[in-house]
């Protein structure tokens, strides 16, 4: 069926034959059509990964196939949505053991990005609790994939844009929770210099992610929100919260009903964003018990938040640098202040080791930002890139709609072992993308 589809960040927008299937024969018949396809899941990355003349979604490929409430071994089909995984296991005492900052996407999708969350630095990116999983390939060969079988497989397909085959099983383990609440402390930094010293001062929290203020100059450069979060325990529960610990949160949502006009995200709008976001917290530390929702997800209270970038859509922008990087993270906030280009949505957090093959996370600190897209907005982001590069560091593909090839290939050393994993199990690149053409991960 053809449709206009575009990921979050609306951006870019095209016409693409979408087709879906339920059951395995089902998707056979569509893999016997010549036609290339990328799979695609619930549209969450932000730019061009998932996006192709034709597209073949896993959103009613979405049963749960086991859950050992014992041990926290949870398997599904890989079009199930993390929202769905959570209302099954949290009343049982169990959570993701890595989630992102939306629970809106597919587990397929978050393999195929190798999501990453607020505890990389303790727990490392989904794909480090992967107990095995299957993979169809554009053959309709069926190959089981884990961390001890066909590794190149599991590796490539692990943060690999969905380029080696159609992920459709996934076994992984959970986490044991006592309750359904976070313990959070957030803490006032007045400064960049400050933040970073307190991320390392509270390096042992498992959660921890910092809003920042883009604009502000001088010696408030940098100035940040940190919060950090443990899961509570019983014994951290008030005796309302204790009436039902493992509760789940309320389905409230309020609905941004059509996009904003481009004037009203400006640099005085950001501005006074960023003075009402800081101020809120009245004191210089904060301790309270809330429910998860808000801490892992707090846009996924506004449905169809990203209609406030306007029509035009946004992009969003994440780079990782190493620890001793420091300078780097000064330069680029620099440039964007100097810009005015800033983000309601400045977020940092630090990464722990990881090594892998196109994996995104690496050791150091990710900043991810939101730009609407207007004039001159992609050659500024250009010269991000070259600073990104010179400190080491390189950019996350789940969210990229235009970086260069060059700058994939600078960022990412196993890039030439990636390709070569990928053309042996996609040899005729009958799986491609907009993105995977954009970068020659595909030939055209």
């Amino acid at each position: 069926m053809k449709k206009q589809i575009a990921n979050w960040g609306n951006y870019p927008v095209m016409e693409s034959d979408e087709e879906s299937f339920a059951f395995p024969d089902q998707l056979n018949q569509l893999l016997d059509e010549e036609a290339d396809f990328i799979p695609r899941g619930n549209g969450r990355c932000y730019g061009d990964a998932s996006l192709a003349q034709r597209t073949i979604s896993t959103l009613k490929y979405d049963k749960i196939l086991s859950f050992d409430t014992a041990t926290g071994i949870f398997e599904c089909q890989s079009g199930l949505i993390l929202d769905q995984i959570l209302e099954v296991i949290v009343p049982r005492g169990w959570f993701l053991p890595v989630t992102p900052g939306t629970k809106f996407i597919t587990v397929g999708g978050a393999v195929a990005s190798d999501v990453h969350g607020k505890n990389h630095h303790v727990d490392g990116s989904f794909s480090n609790h992967i107990l095995d999983m299957d993979i169809v390939l554009a053959s309709k060969k069926v190959i089981t994939c884990s961390p001890q079988m066909n590794e190149d497989l599991f590796e490539a397909s692990c943060g690999g844009m969905g380029l080696t085959g159609l992920i459709t099983r996934v076994k992984f383990r959970l986490k044991k929770i006592e309750t359904s609440f976070i313990k959070q402390k957030q803490i006032k930094a007045r400064n960049l210099e400050e933040l970073i010293q307190l991320f390392q001062t509270y390096h042992q929290y498992t959660y921890s992610v910092a809003w920042i203020d883009c604009l502000k100059k001088g010696e408030h450069f940098g100035r940040s929100i940190l919060m950090l979060g443990e899961h509570a325990r019983l014994s951290d529960l008030d005796k309302q919260q204790l009436r039902d610990p493992l509760q789940l949160p309320k389905k409230k949502q309020i609905n941004l009903p059509f996009n904003l006009p481009s004037w009203a995200l400006n640099a005085f709008t950001v501005k006074a964003f960023n003075y009402l976001f800081y101020a809120k917290n009245f004191k210089p530390e904060i301790n309270n018990v809330i429910s998860y929702e808000p801490f892992f997800y707090p846009l996924d209270a506004i449905l169809h938040w990203n209609r406030g970038y306007g029509k035009n859509g946004f992009v969003q922008y994440q780079f990782v640098l190493p620890l001793e990087a420091k300078p780097g993270l000064i330069e680029i906030l620099n440039r964007i202040s100097d810009k005015g280009l800033g983000s309601f949505l400045a977020v940092l957090k630090v990464f722990g080791k990881q090594e892998s093959i196109i994996s995104f996370p690496k050791e150091g600190y990710t900043l991810a930002l939101d730009f609407s897209v207007r004039p001159g907005l992609l050659e500024f982001l250009d010269g991000l890139d070259q600073v990104v590069l010179r400190y080491g560091g390189r950019l996350y593909m789940s969210k990229d709609a235009r970086m260069k090839p060059e700058v994939l290939q600078s960022g990412y050393p196993d890039l030439g072992k990636f390709k070569d994993i990928v053309r042996k199990y996609n040899p005729e690149a009958k799986i491609h993308s907009l993105q995977s053409d954009r970068l020659f991960l595909t030939p055209n």
